[in-house]
């Protein structure tokens, strides 16, 4: 199982498809990745939870692809 504490600010999230999804801002809470507004395609944040996460290297890979991620993730301020 992925541990928040992996997950750092500026790793670059990747879907299962390979695809860019966005880039890491911080953790909100313990259970959320925060993604960068400047990196998403309509300029605010969005959350991904954390048990979208297949595993951590020098990325976030998720175990869904980009398309399904951004269909499902939550915008936040």
């Amino acid at each position: 199982m992925v541990q928040a504490a992996q997950i750092k600010e500026h790793m670059e999230v990747i879907g299962s498809d390979g695809q860019h999804v966005g880039t890491v801002d911080y953790m909100e809470g313990s259970d959320k990745i925060k993604l960068t507004k400047t990196d998403a395609p309509d300029g605010k944040h969005h959350l991904i939870a954390l048990s979208l996460v297949d595993h951590v290297d020098q990325h976030v890979h998720l175990n869904k692809s980009a398309k399904d991620v951004q269909a499902q993730w939550q915008s936040a301020a």
